[in-house]
């Protein structure tokens, strides 16, 4: 099942296909600027304390150093059976004011981060510029350690995927949302929106919309997209259906592992495929807030999650006003992105860290 296993994109997929399936949308760009210079300037110190260039320290992985405001943010994972088990800021800004503000920001970037499975974590109040290079440095040590499993499994003979994927349509509001993907070698090269809202308001926001949305994709090379904003519903059919090309090109990987080694169409991409696809209902560990537990029961079918509930949430006090109103929105969120990577709702941040905890915590039993 992006975001979301290492991070998990949840595709549910039996283990005799993970390693062809691991290896499709493995590599983010390291399109950063400010990381590209540091990964000039650190080059060196990079290679000395991974072994080499490109060689992980063995259940360990640095990432590079991102240069802020007030100084360098440099993050160091360590991984366990591909999960960050562990994450730590080995440099961080210091001196003056920059001790309290490090002191406070960087374990909470650090807890996030094991929590997250990505670098899409929400930033310290008063740590913007640490935070925004916790992150940098963070997704550089992913891209370590992705490129990592990458080249083993590379040299096991796994299959890699190239084609076009079209996903199903995603019905919304507004009209229906089909996306196509081309893939080469693993990477999403294109995507496109083959369908898409029109008339009226709707060209204006789908003419706006969806280019952002297709350079999300290939830059972020996962469905854990972020919405643009003004266009919820599109947004949220465009991923829904982007999900559903993924699984199609992750079939077709599952397909060659099995001994075909040409591309498949997406007409014909096997969902099962001989996969041991995923299928039942799997309830989260409780994750405590600050303001009461948070649950998540999801139910998959198919290697999907067909549905997401929340079976303990904060009451009592404006807690029953905020669960009413946040509930129901990541529950949704949860089956539109298929993965844990979703998006805190306004007004509920811990409630929605605690549903992202459990509901990981569920994916983890799904996928076995």
């Amino acid at each position: 099942m992006k975001k979301s296993h290492p991070l998990r994109r949840v595709v549910l997929a039996g283990a005799a296909t993970v390693s062809g399936i691991v290896l499709l949308l493995s590599l983010k760009p390291a399109s950063d600027p400010g990381a590209a210079q540091a990964a000039g300037a650190g080059a060196a110190a990079q290679e000395a304390a991974q072994g080499g260039a490109g060689a992980a320290v063995p259940g360990a992985v640095t990432g590079d150093a991102a240069q802020t405001q007030y100084g360098a943010v440099q993050v160091r994972l360590t991984v366990s059976n591909g999960r960050i088990t562990k994450a730590e800021a080995v440099q961080a800004p210091k001196g003056g004011q920059s001790d309290r503000i490090t002191a406070d920001a960087v374990p909470k970037l650090n807890q996030a981060a094991v929590t997250a499975q990505s670098a899409d974590i929400d930033a310290v109040s008063g740590a913007t510029f640490t935070s925004e290079g916790y992150r940098k440095s963070l997704q550089s040590a992913i891209d370590r350690m992705k490129a990592s499993a990458g080249a083993s499994q590379g040299a096991a003979g796994a299959a890699q995927v190239t084609g076009t994927f079209d996903g199903e349509a995603a019905q919304t509001q507004y009209g229906a949302v089909q996306v196509r993907i081309t893939v080469s070698k693993n990477r999403i090269t294109k995507a496109e929106a083959v369908q898409a809202p029109k008339g009226g308001q709707s060209d204006r926001i789908t003419a706006d919309a969806v280019p952002k949305l297709n350079q999300a994709v290939v830059t972020k090379q996962s469905p854990g997209i972020d919405a643009v904003s003004g266009a919820t519903y599109t947004s949220a059919g465009y991923r829904k259906s982007l999900q559903s090309a993924i699984d199609k090109a992750n079939a077709s990987a599952g397909a060659q592992g099995s001994g075909d080694r040409s591309a498949t169409p997406p007409s014909k991409a096997p969902e099962a495929s001989g996969n041991a696809q995923a299928g039942g209902t799997f309830t989260g560990k409780a994750a405590q807030t600050q303001y009461g537990t948070v649950q998540v029961r999801i139910t998959v079918s198919g290697g999907r999650i067909t549905k997401a509930e929340t079976v303990q949430a904060p009451k009592g006090g404006q807690s029953d006003r905020i669960t009413a109103d946040a509930v129901p929105k990541l529950d949704q969120a949860a089956v539109a992105a298929g993965s844990a990577d979703i998006d805190a709702v306004s007004g509920a941040t811990y409630t929605s860290a605690g549903y992202k905890e459990s509901l990981q915590s569920a994916l983890d039993q799904a996928g076995g």
